[in-house]
């Protein structure tokens, strides 16, 4: 029995299929758009090289007449990393696609299309809430922490990315299936987990979204504090219960002892990279539908719907981008 790239599925479908797919994705994939991308073509590499230029030394030494100064020569870093393959499938019978009142297997590529965005974007955030340079709302371990953040972290974070002569923010991945980008208002951003939201709210200079005027807001962000821009996203979950002790104090706790520790993470340009989960090659869609008989399966009972993709991600420079580890209010701390 011959079989094809897409299943039982023709590779016109599959574009379609796969379209679709990425058209779905879309809300989740926050911290995609602030990577610095590099799509990796079919049949290319499994390595993925990112390069950047160190900053030349200044040229201070005044020019002595008819004598050629030295110059400088160009040195780079380059940071590689390796693509894994990521993937996952939905079984459906015959008796689902013979019975079934709904277009169940357009609505599982819907499903199995925000579930590959969810992977990829955790996979992304695993990656860099491990990085270096970190901030504690109180105390110098995240075992210390059960303080909620304040101004004085947000400003201590962001004096740490400028003292790194950090860049601000000014283009994003644009938010089609397409791969492009578009120009954003100048800017640090912030992401967080929808449980510290009341915190910044309650943080003084804190700007809603609605105050922007002609300034768009990204999709699920919140507001700004000085020069940070918040996006949150359940994908950045806390650390259950690895604080410090939370008797008296109002902040999360999973089991009422320790406080849950929440990361922010404020990021500049070119701090991070991806694989995006855009384009052409981004993810393949495969459909084996049920009622065709097929080695394992004489009766055709089974179908599935599956993707896969290949990913990677890393941390380009360490310094150009801020960890506040903080607590969360409860409810009893929300008020202002």
């Amino acid at each position: 029995m011959a079989i094809t790239k897409y299943g039982d599925i023709s590779p016109r479908t599959a574009a379609y299929a796969a379209a679709e797919m990425l058209k779905r994705a879309q809300p989740y994939l926050v911290l995609q758009q602030f990577a610095q991308t590099k799509p990796i073509p079919a049949n290319a590499t499994q390595t993925v090289k990112f390069r950047r230029y160190e900053a030349l030394a200044l040229a201070t030494t005044p020019i002595v007449e008819g004598v050629t100064p030295t110059g400088k020569t160009l040195t780079h870093i380059d940071v590689p990393t390796s693509l894994s393959q990521f993937g996952d499938f939905i079984t459906l019978t015959d008796v689902i696609k013979d019975t079934h009142e709904d277009a169940i297997f357009k609505e599982t590529q819907m499903l199995i299309g925000e579930q590959a965005a969810q992977t990829v974007e955790t996979l992304l955030f695993n990656v860099l809430k491990a990085g270096t340079s970190v901030v504690y709302a109180n105390g110098e371990l995240r075992t210390d922490v059960n303080t909620v953040v304040d101004l004085g972290d947000i400003r201590t974070a962001t004096r740490t990315l400028k003292r790194q002569n950090a860049r601000y923010l000014t283009k994003r991945m644009g938010s089609t299936a397409a791969f492009n980008s578009e120009s954003i208002a100048p800017g640090f951003i912030g992401f967080i987990h929808p449980d510290i939201e009341p915190a910044l709210r309650n943080i003084a200079g804190y700007k809603d979204v609605v105050d922007y005027g002609s300034m768009t807001p990204f999709e699920f962000e919140v507001g700004a504090i000085e020069d940070v821009r918040f996006i949150r996203s359940t994908v950045f979950e806390n650390w259950a219960d690895s604080g410090d002790a939370v008797a008296g104090l109002n902040v999360e706790s999973t089991t009422g002892t320790n406080a849950d520790v929440y990361p922010i993470i404020i990021i500049s340009a070119d701090a991070f990279a991806t694989v995006p989960l855009k384009g052409n090659n981004a993810i393949t869609p495969m459909v084996l539908n049920p009622g065709i008989p097929r080695e394992g399966d004489p009766m055709g009972q089974r179908g599935y719907v599956s993707w896969k993709t290949y990913w990677a991600g890393l941390i380009l420079n360490q310094n150009w981008m801020v960890r506040i580890e903080t607590a969360a209010p409860n409810q009893a701390g929300l008020a202002v």
